[in-house]
């Protein structure tokens, strides 16, 4: 072997070698059981950055342990590549709107764009070792995914479950476009408090509001049936200021008594609870702001400005008229988009939806028939079931998207669908042959596209659409940020259309924070290149350093913290070079005389059993970093630090006398190290796999360390393990106090006092010349308690 392991080489070798030989190729007709993995396609919306690898890095070493235990992993890789998004990323990097561009030209510009990042995140995730099947590869703006996506959502249509109706919506006026539920993040925000004097027969009603400028679009007043000071007023009518019109004054309980004057103002639409009440106690729509997010031409005052514009104006009139009592400043929590951070509007609008409202007690059953990891990632989604206000809107007004198979009757207005044997179609280009039932044959497409989330949450159905064997599939996963949106959306899908789940278990990751509180993401441009930290530091290393987090937890990055991965690694390399001149003449084919193998030997093999038994179990619960820690603990202190130092002099022998112990010891040697190999393959598979090809290939049947299976041992025996760690307490006692007494550990001592109990005293008895050979010791002196 090499002196230095040169992981610019040798990476990429592996590499090369894995593809040419289809190492990681599916094969459904293969032996063993179907493990199935649902992974998230990233979205195409700029470079991936360091985030990206810890979650999909601590997914692939998942892969990699299932199949070392035999199992058939089924490991595909996707592109979500439609969508707003990918919309933003291409009006900023040609400078565009996509407004201001024909819809063709548009689209072909985000195909474009697309497929230039798609090939740079495939050769990112290659370059970390991926052992995904890219024969297996999908794309949501695919013709396969376009057609599925559009076929599901005429099923959903047949059923009921997606309808088409005018209705308040989520509306972000800088993306010009209605947004999901989900799609919400809230900050705090400093604002006023304005009192206003509302007036009911002659009498002040102070009303307090911080959205003055909706005050065209006020429809009633609504007091707490209990509030004693205002109950009077209930059934009555109440004048606007300013405007002058009437509306009624209602009783419900949502209005808070203790909040601003208690008296609260319902205006289409301000937030959630006044969509709430138009629709609960049948109350008048006002048109107040139009999509782009400037005020209707019908609104006085106000028309054609923007909302920030308008409440500024609204603020000057209603003080040159007397109107404004007093202003209180307030911190209150708004809702912005999370794509670009712009407030959220709540606009009338006729959208398409998936009822899911109706389905929460179904969705919350799914959660406790799924085991999620860690196990309290289930109480977000519970938390999100249970809070939700809105059945999911799936329609955007955008243009990069998979299309509504929909068109409308120009005279009635009455959805039609495209057959499902057109798909996949899209209605602004192909027009509809028929007739509606009114009789009328003239249509209009649908021109709003699925929300993204529609189409990538159909991942397990596409999987299952390409002939996967079993259903639901075995594991997702993903980072616990999208819970509220993949998780929940896939889950809907897949019940609504298998009555199944889409699958088995979920592997919730957590982040990777710049700073504290602050995720890295491509929006904030936090993230270290990863190209970059491969090229500096190896992809193992990075591997080993995503895989040592406790799954669910974030944690920090700094290139620091991938020197200890870079030692590690450095240790494996010299352990195995070291290693190798001592096997060169050894062969496990050769090798049948376990009676030779001396207490030492037979502990390291039960201490290399233990440790299997312990990572495999922890690697079945998803937990790679406590794994990790199990096997440092094996390889550093028990291989390295004990065994190898115990047995130094014995694998040296060359007296023909010696040579059964010695040989003993080579097998001892040969099989943890192959143990270690196997048990690292997950976390850095590329210097394990150059090691196996030096050192163990010739030996084996197996073309690559990645096709060899991991041993299953029964329970090794207690003693063995007793004795393993007297032994390293003795040892360490031993160098210790050469250390003190400023000797070198290789000095000639006169005795070693070795402690131990009544039942380990024959194995150590047996271990003598190891031991006096390794403390360089004249002679051992038991002290037997």
């Amino acid at each position: 072997m090499e002196k230095h392991y040169d992981f610019h080489r040798q990476e990429p070798a592996m590499q090369a070698f894995w593809e040419e030989e289809q190492i990681y190729r599916f094969d459904p007709g293969a032996e063993g059981k179907l493990y199935s993995i649902d992974t998230p396609p990233p979205t195409v919306s700029g470079s991936l950055h360091i985030g990206h690898l810890f979650s999909y890095t601590q997914a692939e070493v998942i892969a990699r342990f299932h199949r070392m235990q035999g199992e058939n992993v089924y490991y595909p890789f996707g592109f979500d590549d439609n969508g707003l998004p990918t919309e933003r990323l291409v009006e900023r990097e040609e400078g565009v709107r996509a407004r201001d561009l024909p819809r063709r030209e548009f689209i072909a510009k985000c195909r474009e764009t697309s497929a230039r990042y798609e090939a740079k995140f495939r050769e990112l995730f290659s370059a970390m070792g991926f052992s995904v099947d890219w024969g297996l590869q999908y794309e949501t703006a695919s013709r396969e995914t376009r057609r599925l996506s559009q076929a599901l959502f005429l099923e959903l249509a047949k059923a009921g479950k997606a309808v088409c109706r005018e209705a308040p919506v989520l509306w972000c006026t800088e993306c010009r476009t209605s947004i999901a539920q989900a799609e919400l993040e809230t900050k705090e925000a400093d604002s006023v408090f304005y009192i206003l004097p509302f007036s009911c027969e002659g009498e002040l009603l102070p009303v307090a509001t911080t959205r003055p400028e909706l005050l065209y679009g006020c429809v009633c007043l609504f007091l707490h049936p209990e509030n004693e000071a205002c109950r009077k007023y209930i059934g009555k009518t109440a004048r606007v200021p300013l405007y002058g019109f009437e509306i009624p004054i209602l009783p419900d309980e949502k209005a808070d008594p203790e909040k601003g004057t208690g008296i609260v103002m319902c205006a289409t639409f301000g937030d959630s609870t006044d969509a709430q009440w138009v629709e609960e106690h049948q109350l008048p729509v006002r048109r107040v702001l139009l999509p782009e997010g400037i005020f209707a031409p019908d609104v006085p005052y106000l028309a054609g400005l923007s909302v920030k514009e308008g409440r500024k104006e609204i603020i000057r009139r209603l003080e040159e008229a007397g109107l404004l009592l007093s202003q209180e400043p307030v911190t209150h929590t708004v809702a912005v988009h999370e794509r670009c951070g712009t407030e959220v509007e709540i606009l009338p609008s006729r959208q398409w939806y998936i009822r899911v409202l109706p389905e929460k007690e179904a969705l919350r059953k799914a959660a406790e028939e799924i085991r999620w990891h860690p196990a309290q990632m289930k109480e977000r989604y519970l938390d999100w079931v249970e809070n939700l206000k809105w059945d999911w809107c799936i329609s955007r007004q955008r243009y990069y998207g998979v299309p509504f198979p929909v068109w409308y009757c120009k005279a009635c207005g009455k959805p039609v669908f495209a057959e499902e044997a057109s798909l996949p179609i899209d209605p602004t280009e192909t027009p509809y042959r028929g007739k509606c039932a009114c009789g009328c044959t003239e249509f209009v497409p649908e021109t709003a596209v699925l929300d993204t989330w529609a189409t990538s949450s159909i991942t397990p159905l596409l999987h299952k659409n390409r002939g996967l064997s079993e259903y639901p599939m075995t594991m997702r996963t993903h980072a616990h940020e999208i819970i509220r949106t993949w998780t929940f959306y896939s889950i809907a899908r897949s019940l609504f259309h298998t009555r199944k789940l889409p699958w088995k278990e979920l592997m919730i990751t957590g982040f990777v924070l710049a700073k504290k509180g602050e995720k890295i993401s491509k929006s904030k441009g936090n993230g270290a290149d990863p190209a970059a930290l491969i090229g500096e530091h190896s992809a193992d290393a990075l591997r080993l350093w995503t895989a040592n987090a406790r799954l669910g937890t974030d944690s920090f990055f700094s290139p620091a913290e991938l020197q200890p991965e870079k030692r590690l690694l450095t240790k494996l390399w010299n352990a195995a070079r070291f290693s190798s001149s001592l096997l060169e003449d050894f062969s496990p084919a050769g090798f049948s005389d376990f009676s030779a193998l001396l207490p030492a030997d037979r502990w390291l093999l039960a201490q290399r059993d233990e440790t299997v038994r312990t990572a495999a179990s922890l690697l079945l619960q998803y937990e790679t970093g406590q794994a990790r820690k199990e096997i440092d603990r094996f390889f550093w202190n028990d291989l390295c630090d004990t065994y190898i130092e115990l047995v130094k002099d014995r694998l040296y022998a060359s007296e023909q006398e010696k040579e059964r112990p010695r040989r003993a010891a080579q097998y001892a040697l040969f099989s943890a190290l192959f143990s270690v190999l196997q048990l690292y393959a997950p976390f850095a598979p590329h210097m394990t796999e150059s090691i196996y090809q030096e050192i163990f290939r010739r030996h084996r049947p197996e073309l690559s360390l990645h096709l060899t299976r991991w041993p299953r041992p029964e329970a090794p025996d207690k003693q063995l393990l007793r004795f393993g760690e007297r032994l390293k307490e003795n040892l360490s006692a031993v160098r210790k106090e050469k250390t003190e007494q400023g000797l070198s550990l290789r000095a000639e001592i006169d005795c070693f006092p070795l402690r131990t109990e009544q039942d380990l005293l024959p194995l150590f008895r047996e271990s003598e010349e190891d031991l006096l050979a390794c403390a360089r010791a004249k002679r051992l002196e038991f002290l037997v308690s």
